[in-house]
């Protein structure tokens, strides 16, 4: 039996056949590069305009791979309303630091406590700083001196500001070892944490929830401690009001004009926020009081802040 002769496969002539992939690939190479052009641009009319002109043509109506980027690629030309009112919350917080700042400052002038209180807005927040001397004997932690009438005008001032409140214990580089006082961690420590019961015990309507306490002990110096003048300075206890807004911008202010000025000399511990204890931290934390109910009394203001 005869078998079928099959025929041979049909040779494609080659031809000019290369042309048609090739115009493919120079078609989609230019249609690249002008994505990379379009994509260059802030121009968000254009880029849309581009996203419709590509979805017409390669995506035969579909959902298109430019779509929704015209707003990705446009910039924001004005600062949003957001911005704006945070600024404005910024302003307002500024002014009130401000204000304390002067009243305190005015009591400071009036009682002649220039040397041992003094004060400084920065752009963390309002610092208060008391030497040793104006509350405490040497080595001890206990209220006295000019406390009894300092320690009610922070209260006050504190009382009429909602900020978090951070009072930090410093002293020099001597060593103490008493029954009660091992080392300088717990003097500092008890001398923060006492101030901080003298403040709420003067203003009742404080909220313990906004204070903490923090002992430095000798580690977080502001003079030499080569001299007794440098080392008196480091003798201290700072009460600090931090910010809660910060401004969206760089726009530096002094506090002169109702502004915020930037101190060299702004304590590098302006915000304490070590979760650590003891020496791994640097720093010996003790949290305020135990939490109470806030009373509905808006406190007493000594006659010295009074408008």
């Amino acid at each position: 039996m005869a078998r079928k002769k099959h025929a041979k496969p049909h040779e494609e002539e080659a031809g000019e056949a290369w042309l048609l992939p090739y115009s493919d690939l120079m078609t989609l190479l230019l249609a690249l590069f002008i994505a990379l052009f379009a994509m260059s641009q802030t121009d968000s009319s254009k880029m849309q305009a581009l996203a419709q002109a590509f979805t017409a043509a390669f995506n035969m109506g579909g959902p298109s791979f430019f779509s929704g980027m015209g707003s990705s690629m446009s910039m924001p030309s004005t600062p949003s309303s957001g911005a704006e009112s945070s600024n404005s919350a910024y302003m307002e917080e500024n002014e009130n630091l401000r204000e304390a700042q002067e009243k305190l400052e005015q009591y400071i002038k009036e009682n002649n406590l220039q040397d041992q209180v003094s004060t400084e807005l920065t752009e963390d927040g309002l610092m208060i700083r008391l030497k040793e001397k104006a509350l405490f004997a040497s080595g001890s932690a206990s209220l006295q001196g000019q406390a009894e009438q300092i320690v009610p005008v922070i209260a006050a001032l504190l009382s009429s500001l909602p900020e978090r409140v951070t009072i930090s214990g410093h002293t020099d580089n001597v060593p103490i070892s008493t029954a009660q006082f091992p080392s300088n961690w717990e003097l500092s420590s008890s001398r923060a944490v006492n101030l901080m019961r003298g403040l709420m015990g003067a203003q009742p309507s404080l909220n313990p929830a906004r204070f903490s306490a923090l002992g430095y002990s000798e580690y977080r110096p502001i003079a030499s401690n080569d001299t007794e003048e440098g080392r008196a300075q480091n003798r201290r206890v700072e009460v600090f009001i931090a910010r809660s807004m910060r401004f969206s911008q760089d726009d530096s202010i002094s506090a002169s004009d109702g502004q915020v000025k930037t101190s060299a000399n702004a304590p590098s511990n302006a915000m304490p926020t070590s979760t650590g204890t003891g020496a791994q931290a640097g720093s010996s934390e003790i949290m305020g009081a135990a939490q109470r109910p806030t009373p509905n009394s808006p406190g007493v203001v000594p006659a010295p802040l009074q408008r």
